[in-house]
């Protein structure tokens, strides 16, 4: 492979990456704004997950094939959307107990005993967070993305 065939190869993927998590984290936040999650808004995180894992197994690829970045900053940009992904998980799954702490509730057993209108509303509240900390992460993975493009 020549230098300019690897060097549109990470192009392809950093705008790849780019893309799929500017338009996962914009329809999230819009959803997340009018308080109505919908599950296409996981379905477009789930994707941009996989692209910028994606390009994170590519740009190991391309390391071993030779490729010599303009910048090594690179090499960070391109590695850093999956430590970003993994640590939003992270938030996203406390953001249910962040809830039931808020609501002194000590856990799903207990919001299964509030009324059905209550019930809903902690749900809500916790998948309404769910989706901004996702949606936040795919703006900072877009950007990273965008960086990354920028540096190869």
């Amino acid at each position: 492979m020549q230098t300019t065939d690897v060097i549109d190869v990470a192009h392809g993927f950093a705008l790849a990456v780019a893309i799929t998590n500017a338009v996962a984290g914009l329809v999230s936040a819009l959803l997340w704004w009018r308080v109505d999650p919908r599950p296409y808004a996981w379905i477009l995180i789930r994707i941009g997950q996989a692209a910028a894992v994606g390009q994170a197994a590519a740009a190991g690829v391309l390391a071993a094939t030779g490729l010599q970045p303009k910048d090594d900053l690179y090499w960070l940009y391109a590695l850093l959307p999956v430590a970003v992904g993994f640590v939003a998980e992270q938030l996203r799954l406390a953001s249910a107990q962040i809830v039931l702490d808020h609501r002194d509730l000590d856990d799903a057993q207990a919001v299964g005993r509030l009324p059905a209108d209550q019930q809903r509303s902690v749900v809500l509240q916790i998948v309404r967070r769910e989706l901004g900390v996702m949606s936040a992460a795919a703006l900072v993975i877009a950007f990273l993305a965008l960086r990354a493009l920028g540096t190869v």
